[in-house]
């Protein structure tokens, strides 16, 4: 199978449409089609800096970790009417007034992004409307769930909220998530649990608390 890739490097860790359903929680079929929508070579290029890559067959693309960032901010986006060639103008505007390549994996953006925007209101939705107001609100939520490196770039991805164990970071396990402070792949937890280790066994095997054991295996019961 023939496949394009452009300047991936390690760190970046790799996504997958499964992974990136998943770990954004928006349904699989959205997903598919949003990508598909995106993903032309021409808009693709533009939307993401050249870092990523995909095979020819439309089923089998991948992401980095600040492209899986910057997707929750495009899915929002997309599911309150905006079009796709409209988030490519403004992601533009927005990455020149920030001065980031990754404008919507920002912490200035995803944190307090109100006035940022306010300012591009025109080519994304009208700040007098409540659509405005609840976009904001959803993506400050989620940015709640993101570190950030140096107050700049999102650094890591708690998908069930910080005060749970599975975290998504691109330096271990090329971005899977783990348990926190471990390079433990939380889906080979989830695998042996599905196999019948019982959770007590699993956590004296890896050295674990039976609440990390199962908060590997509700991330992946509430994902299936």
């Amino acid at each position: 199978m023939k496949t394009i890739s452009y300047k991936n490097e390690i760190g970046f860790g790799i996504y997958t449409i499964p992974d990136i359903s998943r770990l954004l929680k928006v349904d699989r079929r959205k997903v598919t089609r949003y990508i598909s929508e995106y993903w032309d070579e021409k808009i693709g290029r533009k939307l993401f800096s050249d870092t990523y890559s995909w095979s020819v067959n439309q089923r089998n693309k991948a992401v980095n970790f600040y492209v899986l960032i910057e997707l929750f901010t495009f899915f929002k986006l997309q599911e309150i009417g905006v079009r796709a060639k409209t988030i490519l103008k403004a992601r533009g505007s927005i990455s020149k007034e920030l001065g980031f390549d990754y404008p919507f994996a920002s912490s200035q953006l995803l944190t307090d992004g109100k006035k940022i925007w306010y300012q591009f209101e025109d080519d994304i939705v009208n700040a007098d409307g409540t659509s405005q107001t609840n976009f904001v609100q959803i993506i400050e939520s989620f940015a709640s769930k993101v570190d950030f490196l140096d107050n700049s770039l999102a650094q890591r991805l708690w998908p069930f909220g910080k005060d749970r164990n599975i975290v998504v970071d691109p330096h271990h396990q090329f971005g899977q998530p783990v348990i926190k402070g471990t390079n433990i792949n939380a889906e080979v937890i989830f695998s042996m649990f599905k196999s019948g280790e019982p959770t007590s066994s699993l956590a004296i095997l890896y050295d674990l608390t039976e609440a990390e054991i199962n908060d590997a295996i509700n991330f992946y019961r509430s994902a299936a």
